[in-house]
């Protein structure tokens, strides 16, 4: 027989097992925010905040003393660790100067290109990634993964100016997922597979396989690492967050979404739905900057110089409109981004994305595609960081579903994303624990600039020019 104090206490610990989903996922963010916040201490300053309000925001972000990238701040360390191999190289992390400027031109011009021609190059992926994974039938997929094999096979188009072979595509994605699941810290990373594309890239360049200028002040290791980074890495992760994020925002606002697909040609309404996503849902969380010099502004406490600022995108977003949880792709019909507190690509001043204007024109043509057969249809929660890679049903246009089958399908869908909430959450709280601290033991960037200047060349004048600076692979040693 079982005690009646047994049985309650069985019955306790039921109902708490139950219910863990609809709690544990919040407690365990909560805690890993608290971890990571010990583990990387307080060295940087989010704005916007009581003193830098959200309407002097901009005016500190793209002040020429906030330019400082890397050098100098215990954050740069973690993002190092996420982006390796090569973030000594990465566009996104390079401090100001002549390697900046040249790595920065040759991306412009990469991602340069007749507006119809990219619309037409990210149409065609779509359909052959659509095609590829039609079955006639309803599907659940999480959108992040169908959409990463289309961006892997663009950017490479744009790279190498050919067809993307298999081969590639699956490597490309391998190393794409790897970095986006480390960032978000649902699985630790796999130098392994990122280090196949690197060898893959290194033996095109060697071949001459890259019919663009490259960066010539890096070796070619470096390039490989270059291309790997910037176009293999953020450019495929980001393009697939955002459409992803965009196709979910759709799958819940059916009104909206009917009004997108019934209008292929309405780029403006397209256009306020894209704002809205960006909006609510940035690609960035927060940037980072480190003052070069004292920054002193009218009316505002004088920041000195070494200050780690934090621009927090999401907080900054929130300010300044109506209601501003509210998904409302109308509110932009009477808007203008450029006046609102809108920073969806960064600020103009301050190293703003390459892809700022490539990004809106293939995005609508991926959506439409997508929408051009599909409806979309989606019950699961939407973060700004999407651990759950956007699970949602695609319904074939052309062939309406029951809405009982709908219902049963959404039911599903629900139950199983919210357990998946549980593991995930728990997971993220071991693999984001460990991954800080190894970021904070081997120190990536602070070690980089404790043996090379911002351009690369070694402090102890053993090269003499900066293109040999860091010739040698940082963890192998190998030279290209």
């Amino acid at each position: 027989m079982v005690s009646r104090r047994t049985a309650a206490a069985l019955a306790a610990g039921g109902a708490l097992l139950l219910s863990s989903p609809a709690w544990l996922p919040g407690k365990v963010v909560a805690l890993r925010t608290k971890v990571f916040a010990r583990v990387n201490g307080d060295e940087g300053m989010l704005l916007p905040n009581a003193a830098f309000g959200p309407d002097r925001f901009q005016e500190v972000y793209g002040h020429p003393a906030a330019g400082g990238r890397s050098r100098g701040a215990a954050l740069s360390d973690l993002f190092w660790y996420w982006l390796a191999p090569g973030a000594d190289v990465h566009q996104e992390h390079l401090e100001a100067g002549p390697r900046y400027d040249e790595v920065a031109r040759r991306t412009l011009a990469l991602l340069s290109g007749p507006s119809a021609q990219l619309y037409e190059a990210a149409a065609r992926h779509t359909r052959q990634a659509l095609d590829a994974a039609a079955t006639g039938r309803v599907r659940a997929v999480r959108l992040r993964d169908l959409m990463m094999p289309v961006w892997a096979e663009f950017f490479y188009g744009l790279v190498f100016d050919e067809p993307c072979p298999a081969e590639a595509r699956r490597l490309i994605v391998a190393h794409a997922e790897d970095v986006v699941n480390a960032l978000k810290c649902t699985r630790p990373r796999h130098m392994r597979r990122r280090n196949r594309l690197t060898r893959y890239l290194l033996r095109r360049l060697a071949a001459g396989d890259v019919p663009h200028a490259l960066p010539a002040g890096l070796t070619r290791r470096q390039q490989a690492y270059y291309l790997q980074g910037t176009f293999f890495n953020t450019a495929v992760v980001q393009m697939s967050e955002a459409t992803a994020h965009l196709l979910l925002a759709l799958a819940h606002h059916p009104d909206v979404q009917e009004r997108v697909a019934a209008g292929p040609d309405d780029d403006r309404y397209l256009t306020h739905v894209m704002n809205e996503t960006f909006r609510l849902y940035p690609l960035f969380g927060v940037a980072h900057r480190i003052t070069t010099a004292d920054i002193v502004l009218d009316g505002l406490p004088t920041i000195p110089a070494g200050s780690v600022l934090t621009f927090s995108y999401p907080d900054y977003h929130a300010t300044g409109y109506t209601d501003p949880e509210r998904f409302d792709p109308e509110r932009w019909a009477t808007l203008s981004a450029k006046n609102a507190h809108h920073i969806p690509f960064g600020v103009a001043a301050n190293r703003p994305c390459p892809a700022w204007r490539l990004a809106p024109v293939v995005m609508r043509a991926a959506t439409r595609e997508v929408l051009a057969r599909y409806v979309l249809d989606s019950p699961v929660g939407h973060t700004r960081s999407i651990p759950h890679r956007a699970p949602c049903l695609l319904l074939p246009r052309d062939r309406p579903v029951p809405d009982r089958l709908r219902r049963v399908l959404r039911t599903a869908l629900t139950v199983r994303d919210r357990a998946e909430d549980v593991g995930r959450s728990l997971l993220q709280l071991l693999f984001g624990t460990w991954m800080v601290l190894d970021a904070r033991r081997t120190r990536p960037a602070a070690t980089y600039f404790a043996r090379h200047d911002t351009e690369g060349r070694p402090l102890d004048g053993s090269h003499a020019s900066s293109g040999q600076a860091a010739a040698a692979c940082p963890r192998t040693g190998r030279t290209a």
